[in-house]
């Protein structure tokens, strides 16, 4: 099958490595459009040898971007367009729909209690989301709590499929040399106890409250590292000065080399205030550290004894790491529960299937996929000179339905082809 996978941008973040890793165990041919901001991973996947394309949106509200990636869907003869993000997912799953894709797709990565990838759930950005999910055949869910929280906003329970994020374990297996590498460049001694955070910069995170519940056990010997960049980052640096551990409490910014970085710590703290799955942790995990962690759905159910759930407080933090470090740096041991339950070549061969699976059901685009593609196969078999067009040889709907064709799934009244989608409340 054909995939082109639509995502808002690649920056360094979990749904956009995520994305990358699937990449690289599909068993289907995929293409990747990013709405804008290629970033870091757009360079990673291309090496991977995956096409990328930047569609270049300037602002929230763009109908030439609609109509742009609506060109790009339809030429490209795609069996399957998978969307990620709230923005791609605005734009890319009417886009798909109206160009005759037959299965259109979604993940759902980041919905939380309140916001959505950073955006506070207004009644707006709900009634966008959800009068554009009706254009998708259906939407994965990362966790069953992400499933929980789409049910409850109002997405049917039916058209949601709970895959869980995968795990790349070769990527971020833990790495002796890039252990002593980092600390090296950081100044750290081979014997130093190294607590240590990674991900965005940003107030969910709660990393502010990470520095204030480690100030007082930091010393020569006890550093803190914090792994990442954002918005929050002048403030937490004020918070280490507060705390008066501005000497202890290193800044080593955004890092593409995850498991040297993992391996640098003896402790990871997971602090988020709220989570869709908990990927960080997991990674940590598979890297053999310890971990401390606030929430983290993905742990639900499993059974791990390096994990362990703190309170969401500075002095329920301290409390726990204290404990860490007074026993010192210890043996890494991968959790075998991780690799089980979110290895990526599993995670990634559910996502394969149920491509097929709806590709299977009968709707008027999988119909008319089916008939231009048997179209081409009489043609080969007649040696007719005429080359068939690209959409039927790769199964694709051509965009032009026949008057009876479209009764068979009725078209969603709140988007059309000439308006485009308003997400200025993101």
């Amino acid at each position: 099958m054909k995939v082109l996978h639509v995502i808002t941008g690649l920056g360094v973040g979990g749904a956009e490595l995520q994305l990358k890793s699937v990449l690289q165990y599909t068993r289907h041919e995929c293409d990747v459009v990013t709405l804008y901001n290629p970033g870091p991973v757009a360079e990673m996947i291309r090496s991977g040898g995956t096409q990328v394309r930047v569609l270049g949106m300037t602002r929230n509200t763009q109908l030439s971007a609609l109509r742009e990636l609506h060109r790009l869907i339809r030429r490209g003869g795609y069996d399957v367009v998978h969307t990620h993000l709230y923005r791609s997912q605005i734009y890319g799953r009417p886009a798909a729909w109206l160009a005759g894709t037959p299965v259109v797709l979604s993940t759902e990565h980041s919905i939380g209690e309140t916001h959505l990838e950073r955006r506070k759930m207004t009644p707006g950005v709900r009634a966008l989301y959800l009068s554009t999910e009706r254009f998708s055949d259906g939407t994965i869910a990362v966790s069953e709590t992400v499933q929980e929280r789409m049910v409850a906003w109002g997405v049917p329970a039916s058209r949601i499929s709970v895959i869980p994020n995968g795990v790349d374990l070769e990527r971020i297996a833990f790495d002796a040399a890039g252990r002593a590498a980092v600390r090296e460049q950081f100044g750290i001694g081979s014997g130093d106890y190294v607590i240590g955070v990674l991900g965005r910069l940003d107030p969910n995170k709660q990393f502010d409250l990470v520095i204030d519940a480690a100030a007082p056990l930091l010393s020569d010997t006890v550093k803190l590292l914090i792994v990442g960049k954002g918005d929050e980052d002048a403030h937490l640096r004020q918070v280490a000065e507060s705390c008066g551990v501005t000497d202890k409490v290193i800044f080593a910014g955004e890092r593409h080399d995850v498991a040297a970085v993992l391996s640098a710590m003896d402790l990871f703290v997971a602090s988020s205030a709220q989570e869709t799955f908990g990927l960080s942790v997991l990674e940590a995990l598979g890297n053999g550290a310890p971990v401390l962690y606030t929430t983290c759905p993905a742990l639900k159910g499993l059974d791990v004894s390096r994990a362990t759930h703190v309170p969401s407080t500075a002095a329920g933090i301290r409390e726990a790491m204290a404990a860490e470090v007074s026993n010192g740096q210890r043996d890494r041991v991968p959790e075998p529960a991780v690799e089980k339950t979110y290895g990526i070549q599993a995670v990634t061969n559910s996502i394969d299937d149920l491509y097929e699976e709806l590709a299977a059901r009968r709707t008027w685009r999988t119909r008319k996929a089916r008939r231009a593609a048997l179209g081409a196969a009489r043609a080969g078999a007649g040696h007719k000179p005429a080359p068939a067009p690209a959409a039927a040889v790769t199964g694709q709907a051509t965009p032009n339905n026949q008057a009876g064709e479209a009764s068979a799934e009725s078209v969603p009244n709140s988007v059309s082809a000439t308006s485009a989608p308003d997400v200025s409340q993101g």
